[in-house]
């Protein structure tokens, strides 16, 4: 169905788009419809910091905001939906347009800005829904929050969504939220991150349940960079990393019209540095740490690469804004047959 809607979508502005298609989802999945949409994903589990997931394919951050379409998306077939960047308060993000589509390069422009209705939004919505698998929330600051103060919106966010949340991301890698990237720099990082691990025990101590939390970090860090990262996340015991959040390296779409737009880059032009962050970061941590790996996923070869170069699990975003959600089952079928392949040599 998608193939036929697509063109019809992006005749419209890509922000009006992106509300029609998840306004027309939760339409099917009402409507008892979701069959003609996407076929089910085959079953793959796997085992990822003490959780079991149906299958390895997620749907990135981003996509829902707010949790306000948790029902339809889990009827698509993903193995875990993580929603969010979620803000201690609502905002509005940046001045539109601010969401752009690049079809020649597969590729798609975001300076959203963090544009939600607040954690305590996030977290009815969650409650009101029927979905019941694995839900990553991933939480950020609010963009009048100085730096300074930052880790204060995330431990409000952590508290309000950690009975809700399976995991928790805890976004610092957004390019359109200015400064939030400087929370990476090591000295700062290592404070940050000790701050959130320790309300992260406490809370698993007080609720009689440990919920695993994951740092998403950027693709345009030096080898340095990465290092301290790496270092940081091992000697504080995080659970996991999320390789890798949109690239402010628009060079491979520079000659597209919409290349010099302000804001984050994904889609196909992020999938090589992408998976040369995962293959890095597993270098660096070894077997200590598991790793979701996001960006340039549009065929099912894409998420295998991910796998291959060290990830446990994968997202797409951009991917399914270009192929649809038949891209889901591909990337998951592709997988087992890799697998398959593999066990019968």
């Amino acid at each position: 169905m998608y193939h036929w809607l697509r063109p019809l979508l992006f005749k419209l502005d890509a922000e009006t788009a992106h509300g029609l298609t998840l306004y027309g989802l939760d339409v099917a999945w009402r409507s008892e419809l979701m069959r003609f949409v996407a076929a089910p994903a085959a079953e793959l589990p796997v085992d990822v910091f003490g959780i079991r997931f149906p299958n390895p394919v997620g749907l990135a951050a981003g996509l829902d905001k707010n949790a306000a379409h948790l029902d339809a998306l889990g009827a698509l077939g993903f193995g875990f939906i993580e929603v969010g960047t979620v803000t201690p308060r609502p905002q509005i993000g940046n001045d539109r347009p601010r969401l752009f589509r690049l079809p020649q390069h597969d590729a798609i422009i975001n300076r959203m800005g963090f544009n939600n209705e607040g954690v305590d939004a996030l977290v009815r919505n969650v409650q009101a829904s029927s979905y019941r698998g694995v839900l990553g929330i991933n939480i950020g600051k609010n963009k009048d929050t100085p730096n300074e103060k930052a880790v204060d919106d995330y431990l409000f966010c952590l508290e309000r969504v950690y009975t809700h949340a399976s995991y928790i991301t805890v976004n610092i890698s957004s390019p359109n939220t200015k400064g939030l990237r400087d929370l990476q720099e090591e000295a700062t990082l290592r404070r940050f991150i000790e701050t959130l691990r320790e309300a992260q025990e406490r809370l698993g101590s007080q609720q009689g349940k440990r919920k695993p939390m994951l740092l998403k970090i950027a693709p345009d860090l030096s080898e340095v960079e990465l290092d301290s990262i790496a270092e940081v996340l091992l000697a504080s015991g995080v659970d996991g990393v999320i390789c890798t959040n949109t690239t402010i390296d628009h060079a491979s779409v520079a000659s597209d019209p919409r290349g010099n737009e302000a804001g984050g880059l994904s889609g196909k032009p992020l999938r090589t540095r992408a998976t040369e962050v995962v293959r890095g970061m597993r270098q660096r941590v070894g077997d200590r740490m598991a790793i979701i790996g996001v960006g340039g996923i549009l065929e099912g070869d894409d998420a295998v690469e991910k796998l291959d170069a060290g990830a446990q699990l994968v997202q797409i975003y951009s991917g399914l804004i270009y192929r649809g959600p038949e891209l889901i089952a591909e990337c998951v079928n592709e997988i087992r047959r890799q697998q398959e392949h593999r066990d019968a040599r």
